[in-house]
């Protein structure tokens, strides 16, 4: 009998005897539960598969018999035998050289999984097809609820004392609360460090954006140690410009170009569409600010006649959509679009878009931060990043210290 064979037929066999000891009253964990001689049967499968692995890429390299581990699991107690290598460069995946509870480097796989989007139903096939084991939905819950701690000083650590840059943006998901479904906006505030390094400062869950809640926001900020932001990049948040002047007054609000584009195109005409976006170009692409406001003002006589509310909302929101004039090109581009900010968002929607409704805030909290650690793993700093820190240095000698 080949030998996957023979160990498929020893597997088949452990499982139905753990199911006849689980029908004659034998509780499940334990040393003496009925699924252990089944869990340590898979686990020194396992690792005879990767020894084999191994071997087949380090010849001559042979086996050198087996040794003696005693192993922690969330079923109990598993003592198994862990194959060796002549030249002793077996490294197994499964259960790591000198680990001796499976439960971390479980619940590690997990958080990983869960950071990509997978669902508790996926994660759970995912690890019984890999392990052998059943977890149930509460199960995976009590395992990733354990980043709580971790979670709880991420909210209250200690931030730099000045960002260059912090762009603020929401995303909107479904919670069940009081058994009803009802519409959060999780509002994310990214921020770039004097070093050009990004960071998420802090994840704010809300109903409805006020500028109460957003001097809430603005002040666990600044209790956490920021003392100025030189420039906040928004999406038109309500509330917003009057809660940050209060905190940080000398703060520049920049609304985001690419957002007042897509807004003002939904009044248009398709036909009209590429014309229109031509025009606006000629707006925010001006090398001066009285360029621009010359450009508007065309803009209004061409099109207020067909599209007022569009012309209207340019000149609402002129003030806080010319802010970047003031700055050289280095620092506009980075100015006028949440783009830092939406490619994150975009990732985390990426991520989170099977999910459906959360069963409450604490779960979207959880979710977010988890999703956002595998994100911020690839995060890089800009490029121009030297000549855009010099710019801002000459600029704001008295506030980039």
């Amino acid at each position: 009998m080949a030998e996957s064979e023979k160990t498929r037929k020893e597997l088949e066999d452990l499982f139905n005897q753990a199911l006849a000891s689980l029908k004659q009253g034998r509780q499940l964990e334990g040393a003496d539960g009925a699924v252990t001689p089944l869990i340590k049967r898979l686990l020194e499968a396992s690792l005879e598969g990767e020894i084999d692995a191994h071997l087949d890429q380090s010849r001559p390299n042979r086996r050198n018999g087996h040794g003696k581990k005693k192993l922690k699991t969330s079923f109990g107690n598993v003592d198994i035998d862990t194959p060796r290598d002549r030249d002793s460069s077996f490294k197994p995946e499964l259960v790591p050289k000198r680990q001796r509870n499976l439960g971390p480097s479980l619940e590690n796989k997990i958080l990983s999984l869960y950071s990509l989007g997978m669902s508790y139903r996926d994660i759970a096939s995912h690890i019984m097809e890999m392990y052998g084991m059943e977890l149930s939905p509460a199960q995976l819950t009590a395992i990733t609820d354990k980043i709580w701690p971790e979670i709880e000083e991420w909210k209250s650590r200690p931030l730099d004392s000045v960002y260059p840059f912090i762009w603020f943006d929401a995303l909107f998901y479904k919670v069940r609360q009081d058994g009803q479904i009802k519409s959060m906006a999780a509002y994310l505030a990214l921020g770039m460090n004097v070093e050009g390094e990004k960071d998420l400062l802090g994840i704010y869950l809300a109903e409805t954006e006020s500028a109460k809640f957003w001097l809430n926001v603005l002040s666990d900020l600044e209790i956490r140690g920021v003392k100025d932001i030189i420039i906040a990049c928004i999406d038109n948040l309500k509330g917003f410009e009057q809660a940050i002047k209060t905190i940080y007054p000398k703060t520049d609000i920049q609304l985001c170009i690419v957002h007042q584009i897509r807004n003002s195109i939904r009044y248009v005409s398709w036909k009209d569409q590429r014309q229109v976006i031509r025009d606006m170009k000629t707006i925010y692409k001006a090398s001066t600010y009285e360029a621009a406001e010359k450009a508007l003002l065309d803009f209004e006589d061409k099109w207020s006649n067909q599209y007022l509310s569009m012309v209207n909302s340019w000149k609402r929101n002129w003030e806080g959509l010319s802010s970047f004039y003031a700055y050289p090109d280095s620092i506009r581009s980075i100015m006028y679009t949440t783009n830092s900010i939406e490619g994150f968002n975009r990732q985390i929607r990426k991520a989170t878009k099977t999910k459906g409704a959360l069963p409450s805030e604490r779960s979207l909290f959880k979710l977010l931060y988890i999703v956002s650690l595998n994100i911020q793993k690839k995060w890089s700093k800009p490029r121009s990043w030297k000549q855009v820190l010099n710019t801002l240095t000459i600029m704001y000698p008295d506030r980039m210290t």
